[in-house]
């Protein structure tokens, strides 16, 4: 079993202040794969003054400089690239190609655009020519404290550590101690790359724990969280005390809009779209509003395209999905299920239990219902698995409303071949991202809600600014 119970503070492997075991489970096979410890208050305290010690310097850092060791941990990447990809499906069951071809991939792709933003920056700039002598300059923020998920590890990592770095800022990362292998092998990345001691400190813990004695640090100026609304409600709670900045990125309930003039591969694209990372992405497209006069025909494709993705352990090649993060996740998710059977919702494809021919793993059958109304539970609710929820729309008018009546805003989906009414809809849709005809966002491009989805903007440009401080100087004096 592997054993990882040190953190990263200073600089250095230190042991925890008290030792607490905590076991990191294979969802695959659910038996102990690791053991690391969780933190308390002094190993928070210990992180936060290392990272308040390396500010001064690190923050006055040319930006050049540090753009370079941005790119020594690109390197290490590329250097142990399979070792992340292995990480990544031991600790959370992403099956190992996504892993390798998805999930271990978020690092560089991010990382690379964030260099690219980087350039665009203008650390001190007119305020413009009707005030010659006015300046508007940009200050890190300071000491930030980053909370990351389990289900995309290495996305969230990368978004936040890079940018908090590339800003001047100094970090305490606390990783989900369901997936903390990946940020243990991350923080390896960060220290063979030269990153000055303090600069980087790493904690593994719980929300209750070490989660909100940062949450609540008076030495921490921001906080960034990526995870459930109820967590956010509770780490900005704690976080009032202190004034701190909070950006959240947090569930989701994303619409999925395909009209009748939609591409023949809409409704398939949308299916697999919700079943990937088996589900578990806050920006799955769990709401599929179909247009009545294809309705028939789109349940019927949805439940065949279902039936027909494998599920299978992580560890095997393929392009399965794999096992839910743990029992409580895959409780969870039966008992919406249930749910959704109670309301009367038309299971086509899936349901209740494991799949056949398994008997351990916390595997969960590709569900698809139809007949569901934006009433029922199962489409108001984030499930965070691989379920599907089918609404039928009369007309334009009649899916914004739907999509727009839910508490959450992440990501909406638009599919039709008429350029003027996908315009439309993306603009009346109340959402941070809006994709459209299965066309990704570009690099460089905002990740991010509005509403119950939180406010964050992470990624490029954005995903910079949102470490940095705007400062108002007059006075100037002029070259």
């Amino acid at each position: 079993m592997i054993q990882k119970r040190d953190f990263y503070i200073n600089g250095q492997w230190v042991a925890p202040a008290k030792p607490r075991d905590h076991l990191v489970v294979n969802p695959s096979t659910e038996e102990a794969c690791a053991v690391i410890s969780l933190g308390d208050q002094p190993d928070t305290d210990a992180a936060v003054a290392s990272a308040s010690a390396a500010l001064p310097a690190w923050s006055a850092t040319p930006p050049a400089e540090r753009a370079e060791y941005v790119k020594g941990i690109l390197a290490q990447y590329e250097a142990r690239e399979e070792e992340m990809a292995q990480a990544i499906c031991l600790e959370m069951g992403a099956p190992i190609d996504m892993a390798r071809d998805s999930q271990a991939t978020c690092l560089p792709w991010h990382l690379k655009n964030f260099l690219t933003a980087f350039e665009e920056i203008e650390w001190v700039r007119p305020l413009g020519p009707h005030a010659p002598n006015d300046r508007i300059a940009l200050d890190p923020i300071g000491v930030v404290g980053l909370i990351t998920p389990w289900n995309w590890p290495m996305n969230q990592v990368t978004l936040k550590v890079i940018p908090a770095l590339l800003a001047g800022c100094t970090i305490v990362l606390k990783p989900s101690e369901e997936a903390p292998l990946s940020s243990l092998l991350f923080t390896e990345f960060v220290h063979d790359a030269g990153v000055p001691a303090g600069v980087f400190n790493m904690v593994n813990g719980d929300g209750a724990g070490v989660g909100s004695q940062m949450s609540s640090h008076e030495d921490i100026a921001m906080i960034s969280f990526t995870g459930s609304t109820r967590a956010g409600r509770a780490i900005s709670l704690a976080a009032a005390q202190t004034l701190k900045r909070v950006t959240l990125e947090l569930g989701g309930k994303g619409a999925n809009v395909i009209f009748a003039d939609a591409d023949d591969k809409a409704v398939k694209r949308g299916v697999i779209h919700c079943m990937n990372n088996s589900g578990q992405s806050c920006n799955a497209p769990t709401r599929m509003l179909v247009e009545r006069s294809i309705y028939d025909q789109a349940v019927e494709i949805a439940a065949e395209v279902a039936n027909s993705i494998k599920v299978g352990p992580a560890s095997e090649p393929g392009d399965h999905i794999g096992p839910i993060v743990n029992k409580t996740q895959w409780d969870q998710i039966q008992a919406m299920i249930a749910v959704g059977i109670e309301e009367g919702a038309r299971l086509v494809a899936g349901g209740l239990g494991l799949p056949e021919g398994v008997n351990r793993g916390y595997f969960v059958r590709p569900t698809v219902f139809a007949d569901v109304n934006n009433d029922m539970r199962i489409a108001r609710e984030e499930i965070f698995g691989p379920v599907l929820s089918i609404i039928p729309f009369e007309d334009e008018a009649d899916a914004i409303r739907i999509a727009n009546d839910t508490q959450y805003g992440l990501t909406n989906y638009v599919q039709s071949q008429d350029g003027a009414k996908r315009n439309r809809m993306a603009l009346a849709l109340r959402s941070g991202m809006v994709e459209m005809n299965g066309k990704s966002r570009a690099a460089g491009s905002p990740f991010g809600g509005v509403k119950m989805s939180g406010r964050a903007r992470e990624g490029g440009v954005w995903g910079i600014e949102e470490f940095l401080e705007v400062k108002a100087i007059s006075g100037w004096a002029a070259d």
